[in-house]
């Protein structure tokens, strides 16, 4: 692997503590061209250190997900559309899980104004936002608690959420591969992950367009077994065709693409 500049490893540094790092905030903390950053960013994405995105780039992760407050950064608009978006779908007076992730947090965070809600989690962030609610009962799944996120994870949490039966699953994944593959990092939330699947009466997936530009390496599920994918735009054609084959109903919540940063 060729030598990095300081630069290219400060900007490394940023995106590994932000998640994301955008070429015109880099030009102006650099004293630089967006031509040089852009550079930069190419050639760091050839080390498969970064992944280009639109305005700048990610992480690249593979074998261990960002920090939870980098997640938060990333695509942070763009999760909070396809929060509002996603609550939308959900009744009043219905039951539902939600599981660990930042996008099923905006899910949550949509949902105060319910009523008659049963909430079901194994994410203390989604407990603590909806619990204040008189009209919304919070159940938080118990076992060891994941101090980098707050999650509910292992066996423990599985067999308390095989006593249920609901109405809606709401689910975030960390990446989609183009075989429709929902990916994930750590074994443990898989397993609650598939206990949700495997207990609710519809699957509603919610992950922004970064997700199709992740890897991770354990197999959730597939996009054949959720009903609803709500994303801001469905940047993969061939997981877009997957959604007609499976009917799987997809809103987007961008009318049209995100131009590409060259």
């Amino acid at each position: 692997m060729a030598e990095l500049s300081f630069r290219q490893k400060e900007i490394v540094s940023l995106a590994r503590l932000q998640g994301r790092v955008g070429v015109d905030d880099l030009a102006l903390r650099f004293d630089v061209t967006p031509q040089t950053i852009r550079k930069d960013l190419n050639e760091l994405c050839d080390m498969r250190l970064l992944s280009r995105i639109h305005g700048g780039a990610m992480i690249s992760s593979g074998v261990e997900n960002l920090g939870y407050e980098a997640r938060r950064q990333i695509a942070a608009r763009e999760k909070r559309a396809i929060g509002e978006a996603a609550a939308k779908l959900i009744p009043n007076n219905s039951s539902l899980f939600l599981n660990i992730g930042t996008t099923t947090e905006e899910v949550a965070r949509a949902l105060v104004n319910h009523e008659g809600l049963l909430v079901i989690t194994n994410n203390l962030n989604i407990a603590t936002l909806l619990y204040p609610n008189p009209k919304i009962e919070v159940i938080v799944a118990g076992g060891p608690v994941r101090r980098s996120d707050g999650g509910v994870i292992g066996g423990a949490a599985v067999d308390f959420i095989k006593q249920f039966k609901v109405d809606f699953a709401v689910i975030g994944t960390s990446a989609i591969d183009d075989e429709g593959a929902l990916l994930d990092y750590d074994f443990r939330e898989v397993r609650v992950s598939q206990a949700i699947i495997g207990n609710s009466r519809k699957v509603i997936l919610v992950t922004d367009r970064f997700k199709f530009e992740r890897s991770a390496p354990i197999r959730v599920a597939h996009i054949s077994q959720v009903n609803m994918f709500v994303t801001d735009w469905m940047s993969s054609e061939k997981v877009r065709g997957l959604c007609r084959e499976h009917n799987v109903e997809v809103v987007e919540t961008v009318g049209s693409p995100p131009e590409t940063e060259q």
